[in-house]
């Protein structure tokens, strides 16, 4: 018994003496856009009234890249390191024991696994988390939209923390024009009821389309008029974290509507290549058609012709008492034809009965 007792005690004293009893979170996963900011939570829960003296932020980008700090926390003191300088700042409550980090401008270099180290004083304990931060490509902030038309403008702060959202404000500054006021919303925390308004000429026209209880401040822009052109900032307010965004919107005249015509379908019809050939090539043979026709009626009556006087002049030489009739028709050579043939078949109708009479008598 005494033996089982000391083998269960001896791992628990070895971690607590070298430092191996540290806490570790199950990892959050965040993903945000080139350009975006977020923030990154570390908060360690403690029934004990116990300050943090030390805090640190490790940046791990993959198996073979070295890991690199971000910033440390030492005697109130908070250091960025590198090229995170200007870039990272602690926004967590350092006396409820919360060392989130907030990171703005975010690159792509910037993707991979965030640990979050906190010390508490007298405690040789060490709070971890990570955070893996995956980086997409940039959104686009210009926005291209037709008069009459509806744009939608996404305003999303990404949070690996549940911060509620207290005010979400669009504000409106034309290429000419002062800045005005586009849309507003409050989180009255007490009553968890939230009001959103419309200003000035975009009352009526703008909608809040984000869910707020994600930090999403997006909205959409009904009827978009020439006037509406210029530059969009959008300001979400998670108590005093504030996370801004610009967005340049570019209007375009709306397309002028023409009425269907004749005159004004001509040039439409005629402007297709394939179609002005096809077209053309019927018209070309609708107008050599009769050529053609005209040039092979001519060849075949030039032959019929030539058979025709042949035929007649050897029946002139084998049976010389026949007489041609002459045609009294001044009309085309098609009809002397037609009469030569007929005088042909009876001449030779006629030779049959004359060879039959003479075969007759010579045999009598």
């Amino acid at each position: 018994m005494f033996c089982l007792l000391k083998l269960i005690l001896l791992p628990v004293l070895l971690d607590y003496s070298l430092g191996l009893n540290d806490l570790n979170v199950s990892p959050a996963e965040l993903t945000v856009h080139v350009g975006d900011s977020a923030l990154m939570g570390c908060v360690f829960q403690s029934t004990e009234d116990k300050c943090i003296f030390k805090i640190d932020w490790i940046l791990s980008s993959g198996e073979q890249a070295k890991d690199e700090y971000v910033l440390y926390y030492y005697s109130n003191l908070s250091v960025p390191i590198g090229r995170f300088q200007n870039r990272v700042q602690l926004m967590g409550d350092i006396l409820c024991n919360d060392g989130s980090l907030l990171l703005q401008d975010v690159q792509e270099a910037d993707q991979g696994t965030y640990t979050c180290e906190i010390r508490l004083k007298g405690e040789s304990q060490v709070f971890k988390k990570a955070v893996v931060l995956h980086v997409l490509p940039e959104e686009p902030k210009e926005l291209m939209v037709r008069v009459g038309e509806m744009i939608r403008m996404g305003c999303v702060f990404q949070s690996t923390e549940v911060k509620y959202v207290t005010k979400v404000e669009w504000i409106f500054s034309g290429w000419r024009a002062k800045e005005e006021i586009v849309f507003r919303y409050y989180h009255k925390l007490r009553m968890s009821v939230g009001y959103s308004q419309s200003w000035g000429h975009f009352q009526n026209r703008v909608n809040l389309v984000g869910d707020i209880f994600r930090n999403d401040g997006s909205i959409v822009l009904q009827g978009v008029r020439e006037s509406d052109g210029g530059n969009y900032t959008c300001s979400i307010h998670l108590g005093n974290l504030v996370f801004k965004k610009t967005i340049v919107l570019h209007v375009s005249p709306e397309e002028p509507r023409t009425l269907v015509t004749p005159a004004a379908l001509r040039p439409l019809v005629l402007g297709g290549n394939q179609l002005v050939i096809i077209v053309g090539t019927v018209c070309a043979t609708i107008l050599l058609l009769p050529v053609l026709i005209l040039i092979v009626k001519r060849t075949c009556g030039n032959k019929s012709l030539v058979n025709s006087t042949a035929l007649v002049k050897n029946t002139k030489k084998t049976n010389p008492g026949i007489k041609e009739e002459p045609c009294y028709f001044e009309s085309c050579e098609g009809e002397k034809n037609i009469y030569s043939s007929i005088i042909i078949r009876e001449v030779i109708e006629e030779e049959e009965p004359s060879e039959k009479s003479e075969a007759t008598y010579m045999t009598m």
